[in-house]
């Protein structure tokens, strides 16, 4: 989180001091910006006003040259009006460093910063979605929401649900069998709930439901505290194929007539796969009547020392072909 605040009212208090900080460093930017048009950029400006602030304000951080051509660029991107309307104004300076360093466009630097405002991400944490590319992904799953949702619930569940998720985190092999990718999953199931965004609640691994006299295992089981919905997600190794909703659907129904109660909507499934056609997906959630979305998932690269053996391999491999041509 960029704040932590233990209330809402020191919560307030940190936005309200990173909004005064973000809009002087846009005055700051803005004054070096008039200066270098007066002046000529050829005048040193920034080192110039980089002195004059640390003679001023010798008990504050933050006026280095380098710092302040941050803030030129901050100003030369948006204008006072924009800073001051939400999210921007809202969101730590380093944060704004981050967005004017790994973004180009005016659009996707508002949508990460939307983001990190409704996810309370940290600096890295930012950067490592806009290196994920994760703006481009929320909302691109396959789902059936618009028909048996509320519009209002539909539209938040559709964001809330990303169509790719980064299992990176798990050091799994493309070939690891579907029962111990659930293992590593489950736990690690922290690191998952990062993944998932803001909302996601962890309720539990395991979770043992009673049905008929026989004993079922959901392997995780969450709760969205702002569509006050049960979600549950299974894993599936594989592409996607139409039989694999079976499986979730049941858990789904269990879920709803054994936990949630009276002022929880209905249970929201999210069955991640290896792929998926989406058009077979559509066809598979068409007359469905339970919530259902379909993602995939990416494990990343290899841990290190796969790598290193596979390097070694194709290294031997070299050796042996050129030895073979020699002889």
């Amino acid at each position: 989180m960029f704040f932590k605040g233990k209330n809402s009212a020191s919560s307030k208090a940190c936005l309200a001091v990173n909004s005064e900080l973000t809009m002087l460093y846009w005055d700051i930017g803005h004054s070096i910006l008039e200066k270098q048009n007066k002046e000529g950029w050829g005048t040193k400006v920034v080192e110039r006003m980089s002195a004059d602030l640390k003679q001023a304000f010798p008990n504050m951080k933050g006026w280095s040259p380098r710092n302040l051509k941050y803030m030129r660029a901050f100003a030369e991107s948006w204008t006072r009006k924009e800073i001051v309307q939400v999210p921007l104004a809202q969101l730590p300076w380093y944060h704004h460093i981050a967005l004017l360093e790994n973004l180009k466009s005016r659009g996707d630097r508002i949508a990460y910063a939307a983001l990190a405002i409704q996810n309370g991400w940290s600096r890295n944490v930012l950067s490592h979605h806009i290196e994920l590319g994760t703006a481009n992904i929320t909302g691109t799953a396959v789902t059936n929401f618009k028909r048996l949702m509320p519009p209002n619930d539909s539209d938040m569940a559709e964001q809330a649900l990303k169509g790719e998720y980064d299992l990176g985190f798990l050091s799994a092999s493309p070939h690891t069998k579907e029962r111990k990718l659930q293992k590593l999953l489950v736990d690690q199931v922290a690191q998952f709930m990062m993944e998932l965004g803001a909302g996601f609640s962890y309720v539990g691994k395991g979770v043992t439901i009673e049905v008929g006299g026989d004993e079922f295992e959901i392997d995780l089981l969450f709760y969205h505290v702002v569509l006050h919905r049960f979600i549950v997600i299974e894993l599936k190794t594989g592409k996607f194929h139409p039989k694999d909703l079976g499986q979730l659907g049941f858990y789904m129904t269990a879920v709803d007539r054994k936990i949630k109660s009276d002022i929880d909507g209905r249970t929201i499934g999210i069955l991640l796969c290896k792929s998926r056609n989406d058009i077979v997906a559509e066809y598979a959630l068409a007359d469905l009547d339970k919530p259902i979305g379909v993602s995939t998932y990416r494990l990343g690269l290899p841990p290190i020392e796969q790598l290193q053996i596979k390097l070694q391999q194709m290294i031997n491999g070299t050796a042996k072909m050129k030895k073979g041509k020699c002889d």
